[in-house]
C-alpha cells in the first residue's frame, strides 16, 4: 500500500504528518510571542497552548474551567515506558521466532503490517542485526526511562492534557510497529556475526553516550527538589545547573533526539521511514524545550543568556 508517485508508505504518510505538526506548532508558538494581548486572550490561544504544554509550562496558563476537565497528572509518564517495554518485548519475541522459528506473525500483526507498509517486497536492505538491536535498544531506552520516572524523579503537581496521554500511550505503540516496518521480510544475508559493521558500533556508542547524558540530567533536575539524604525537601521549580544545563536549558530532550539519531544509525541510514521518526522527534523536543526555555528567561531574571533552550550552540 504505497503512494507510488512519491514512494511512501502509511507509515512514513503519518510520521511525516506528525513531524509538520509539531513543526507548525513550534512556529506558531514563537510567532505568538510577538502578536498583540487581544490575541494571545483569545479562547483559540488558550486551547492551543493548552494543547502544547504539560507539567511547569502550564501551572501560569490561564485557562477556563471546562479545560481543567481533561488534565491528567504529568506523573502518569511511567505509564509511557510500562506500554513501551511491555509492546516492544513483546515485538522483540514475535520477530525472532519469525526470523529462526520461522514462525509467522500473528495474524492481527501481518494485518496491521500490511496496512502500515503494504505487500512486503522480497528483499529488505535493512539487516536483520540491525531490527533486532533498535527493538532491543527500545526496551532498554524504555525501561531506564521507567526506572527514572518511578525511583529517581521527583514530580510536582503538573498536569498534561488527556489528548497529550492518549497520545504518548499511542506514540510507543506505533514507534515499535515502525521498527518492524524497516523489515517487513526478515529474509537478511549470513548470520549476526556478519551482518555487524561500524554503523551498528557507532549507532551503539552515541545510544551510550545520549542515555548517560539523559540520566545526568535527569539525577541534576531531580536534585533540585531532594536534600543531601535524598528526601524530597520541595516541589518548588528552580534553575537547573551542571552538566550540560550550563549549555542548554532541556539537555534531557537533546539527548532524547541523539538516542533517536543513534537508532537510525543502527539501521545503517538505510530506513527512510525511521529518518521521518528523527525529524517527528526533532521539531517535538524542540517544541517543549523552547517553552521550558521561555519559561526559566521570564521567571529568572538573572537566567544565563548564553544558554540555548534545545541543541548547544545552535537553538
Amino acid at each position: 500500500m504505497r503512494w507510488s508517485s512519491v514512494g511512501l508508505s502509511v507509515i512514513d504518510i503519518v510520521w511525516t504528518f506528525l513531524a509538520l505538526c509539531f513543526l507548525v506548532a513550534f512556529c506558531i508558538h514563537k510567532i505568538s510571542l510577538n502578536t498583540p494581548r487581544r490575541f494571545q486572550s483569545c479562547r483559540f490561544h488558550a486551547l492551543f497552548q493548552d494543547l502544547i504544554r504539560y507539567g511547569k509550562t502550564k501551572q501560569n496558563l490561564k485557562r477556563d474551567d471546562w479545560m481543567l476537565v481533561f488534565d491528567v497528572p504529568k506523573r502518569w509518564f511511567w505509564h509511557f515506558y510500562a506500554i513501551s517495554v511491555g509492546w516492544n518485548g513483546l515485538l522483540l519475541v514475535l520477530y525472532l521466532n519469525f526470523i529462526y522459528r520461522d514462525q509467522s506473525y500473528p495474524s492481527w500483526l501481518t494485518g496491521i503490517l500490511d496496512i502500515l507498509t503494504g505487500v512486503p517486497g522480497t528483499n529488505s536492505q535493512v539487516p536483520q542485526l540491525s531490527t533486532i538491536l533498535v527493538q532491543l535498544l527500545l526496551c532498554i531506552h524504555s525501561l531506564r526511562r521507567l526506572l527514572e520516572c518511578l525511583f529517581v524523579s521527583v514530580f510536582s503537581d503538573g498536569a498534561m492534557h488527556l489528548v497529550q496521554y492518549v497520545f504518548g500511550l499511542g506514540y510507543y505503540v506505533v514507534l515499535g510497529l515502525t521498527a518492524l516496518c524497516s523489515d517487513r521480510t526478515g529474509t537478511g544475508a549470513g548470520t549476526l556475526i556478519s551482518q555487524l559493521d561500524w554503523s551498528h558500533v557507532a549507532g551503539l556508542v552515541v545510544f551510550i553516550a545520549a542515555s548517560l547524558l539523559q540520566h545526568q540530567s535527569m539525577v541534576l533536575l531531580a536534585r533540585l527538589r531532594t536534600g543531601k539524604s535524598g528526601t524530597v525537601e520541595t516541589l518548588a521549580h528552580k534553575v537547573p545547573q551542571g552538566g550540560w544545563f550550563e549549555l542548554v536549558s532541556c539537555p534531557h530532550y537533546f539527548a532524547e533526539l541523539l538516542i533517536y539519531v543513534s537508532l537510525s544509525l543502527v539501521f545503517r541510514g538505510l530506513s527512510l521511514t525511521w529518518w521521518l521518526v528523527v525529524l517527528y522527534v526533532l521539531f517535538n523536543q524542540a517544541l517543549a524545550a523552547q517553552l521550558c526555555h521561555d519559561l526559566y528567561i521570564s521567571k529568572y531574571k538573572s537566567y544565563p543568556k548564553h544558554r540555548r533552550a534545545f541543541i548547544p550552540f545552535v537553538l
